[in-house]
């Protein structure tokens, strides 16, 4: 595995690539890698002749009150799995590279990111766009990986792809779960032992949502209320919320069908948790 800091060079690697007929798959992360991200390079290595990931902590993703400096990172344990990965590129650029003067362009989809986790963190999503849609300028044409866990997020970067007609196959892959049942996450290192027992009560709730889509309720105030219902009754959970709502608009319909998705988030301790689940009704 080569590990690149600038974008000259991993553009100049990639394109040299693609002209011996390589495919690239690139998975972009914020480092601190656990097996989803690991599952997702693994992925991209048996559909591609070429793999690239990504490790840089976005800046443009958090806001004032969030904490950018104690954000985990290890990039030696980060480059140890990924080489492990089948991984061929590791682009780690510092912040300098990526953002050599003030950003003043923002990639923005209004209607998908103002709800939900948009709600709770009103710019994480601009950011989160601007800098993936920065990184599929400088990876240029492939196909990239990422997990449905932050399931809001890859309907945001699936959208925009297909809006501005970038050369990107986006690719959604499974949630990786822990064997209670809790989606794999780099703030899971966060939470204290009693928070990490706690934690699985998001995935309990989606489990209340899917019974009752199983059992024909389609009256969506109904799930989510009883998804809510479960969050609350754990005293180490803070619901934020949960929902249930339309696969592709992550709007919320009165009556449920087609392809639904349910989405829940919680404070657990320090961490915020997202989890979800899907399914064609």
């Amino acid at each position: 595995m080569k590990r690149v800091e600038t974008i000259a060079e991993v553009r100049m690697l990639l394109d040299a690539e693609r002209r011996e007929g390589a495919s690239v798959g690139f998975v972009p992360t914020m480092g601190y890698l656990h097996e989803g991200h690991v599952a997702l390079m693994e992925v991209a290595r048996r559909e591609n002749g070429v793999v690239a990931a990504s490790v840089f902590v976005n800046p443009l993703q958090f806001a004032a009150n969030e904490d950018l400096a104690g954000y985990p990172r290890d990039l030696e344990r980060d480059m140890a799995m990924s080489e492990a990965a089948g991984v061929d590129y590791l682009f780690t650029p510092s912040v300098a590279e990526m953002y050599p003067q003030p950003v003043v362009t923002a990639v923005s989809l209004p209607s998908l990111a103002a709800r939900w986790e948009g709600a709770s963190r009103p710019t994480h999503f601009d950011g989160m766009a601007t800098v993936v849609s920065k990184l599929f300028n400088i990876i240029g044409p492939c196909r990239s990986y990422f997990g449905e866990k932050d399931y809001q997020q890859l309907q945001i970067i699936k959208r925009f792809v297909a809006d501005l007609s970038a050369p990107i196959e986006v690719v959604g892959c499974p949630i990786i779960r822990e064997p209670d049942g809790l989606a794999m996450s780099s703030r899971n290192t966060y939470l204290s032992p009693d928070e990490r027992q706690a934690a699985v009560v998001l995935r309990a709730a989606l489990d209340r949502g899917m019974q009752l889509l199983h059992r024909r309720e389609r009256d969506s105030s109904v799930v989510m209320a009883a998804m809510a219902d479960v969050i609350r009754a754990e005293p180490l959970a803070r619901l934020d919320y949960a929902a249930a709502v339309e696969a592709h608009t992550l709007e919320v319909p009165e009556r449920l069908e087609g392809e639904v998705r349910l989405l829940v988030a919680a404070q657990v301790g320090r961490p915020r948790l997202l989890d979800n689940d899907g399914l064609i009704l």
